[in-house]
């Protein structure tokens, strides 16, 4: 296995493609041959001089995205869809550069040179480990699980050793454990058919990555910025950012079925239903239940008008793309009337309507590029509207000020849901 990693780090990333390794099966997917690495700019940018608080929301953000755009390459690779293995390849080869860089950043380059190859040899890991379920390859399933085993070893030796006893081996390798066993569960559930199943872990594994990336930012960060992270407006910027960036990535999940009419439909339509949920709680605790109300029936019909606009694309009915377009403009001004005046006028209805339209333009775009099978154009509009959740994110928090801030359990909404526990749909 040593001798594997070893090779493999000598091999310039750009020479091999994730194609034409899957194309030649699963015994040449286990010979461990790097992912191609992309040139391009990561989804998530680093702004210009930012805090370490930006950078740890910054790297629950990308270990989150990390996350799911795994677990659509795995799905991907066990449907046997090429196209979209090579697009989601090239995202998460961003990702992977972006989280490389991020972690340079934030502790030195010499960290951040001992981390990428550990990070590409866990990324390499789960596509053998999907190779595998796909092709009911049992000797290459264990192959996988090996290199899983000892690329979890090494990533929570380093965190650990990273933080200088501040995150205990134990507790780092538990963790790093969850993830890849959510990973590889939801894959093992898609492959069978059982869809509930696998986005129930799809959103387990998501909700525990992005929630990782502060329990490595709180034992990796100096004092004072560890003190900052515990701030109200900190706090409610990174439990906003989870919530709404979650809600994208699950919208385009639900909407990529509802264009090919999958099986999968019906989970992932729970899945965003659960997410319309957990948002409205958050509300509802920052805000009180009939704030939360009024927010959760817009919010719940803007998630289906979404929906009904990739049903209606992939049935080419512009007409009614065009009446749903209509009823996002409503939802829009509606939303903004209802949380302009919790900023205290520091966010106007017009510029909270702009942000709103953004955010539904960037998703009405990922359906149609879908739909047309321009998967790489698909993926690039995904990782800009994931981007944008955290902008908006930010803007919301800072808007709300510290003392709504404050009303925010310390574990984040779903502790502390006041009058909505139990929701609605």
């Amino acid at each position: 296995m040593r001798e594997h990693r070893a090779i493999r780090r000598l091999v310039p990333m750009l020479c091999l493609g994730l194609t034409a390794i899957l194309s030649m099966g699963p015994a040449a997917v286990a010979s461990r041959a790097p992912l191609v690495a992309h040139s391009e700019a990561a989804h998530v940018h680093q702004p210009a001089r930012v805090s370490a608080a930006d950078q740890a929301i910054r790297l629950q953000g990308l270990l989150g995205q990390h996350s799911i755009l795994a677990a659509d390459l795995m799905r991907s690779r066990i449907r046997g869809d090429d196209s979209f293995v090579q697009a989601a390849d090239a995202a998460l080869g961003q990702n992977t550069e972006a989280m490389t860089g991020l972690i340079g950043q934030l502790f030195g380059a010499a960290a951040a040179t001992q981390f990428g190859p550990m990070w590409s040899d866990h990324v390499v890991d789960l596509v053998a480990y999907a190779a595998g379920v796909a092709d009911q390859d049992t000797g290459a399933l264990a192959r996988a699980r090996a290199q899983l085993t000892g690329s979890e070893q090494e990533l929570a030796d380093f965190f650990a050793g990273a933080s200088h006893g501040r995150l205990p081996r134990a507790a780092a390798r538990d963790a790093v454990l969850m993830h890849v066993d959510h990973l590889t569960r939801q894959a093992d559930a898609y492959a069978a058919g059982d869809h509930a199943t696998a986005d129930r872990l799809y959103r387990q594994s998501f909700q525990h990555t992005y929630d990782l990336g502060l329990t490595l930012a709180e034992a990796l960060l100096p004092a004072a910025d560890r003190a900052t992270l515990r701030e109200p407006v900190w706090r409610l910027r990174s439990q906003l950012g989870k919530l709404l960036a979650e809600h994208a990535a699950l919208v385009e999940d639900v909407s990529r079925a509802a264009v090919t009419g999958t099986p999968d439909f019906d989970a992932a339509a729970e899945s965003i239903n659960g997410n319309t949920r957990d948002v409205a709680a958050a509300v509802d605790t920052l805000f009180g239940a009939p704030v939360a109300r009024r927010f959760q029936a817009q919010w719940a019909s803007h998630v289906e008008q979404l929906v009904a606009y990739a049903g209606a694309t992939a049935a080419g009915q512009n007409d009614r793309k065009q009446r749903v377009r209509a009823a996002l403009h409503n939802f829009e001004r509606g939303l903004a009337a209802i949380l302009a005046p919790a900023t205290g006028g520091r966010m106007t209805p017009a510029a909270l309507t702009a942000a709103l339209v953004q955010h539904d333009e960037m998703l009405l775009r990922h359906a149609d590029l879908y739909a047309a099978k321009d998967y790489q154009g698909a993926h690039e509009v995904a990782g800009q509207t994931y981007e944008h959740m955290f902008e908006l994110a930010r803007r919301l928090a800072d808007g709300f000020g510290a003392q709504v801030a404050a009303r925010l359990p310390r574990g984040g909404p779903e502790t502390g849901q006041g009058g909505l526990a139990g929701g609605h749909r």
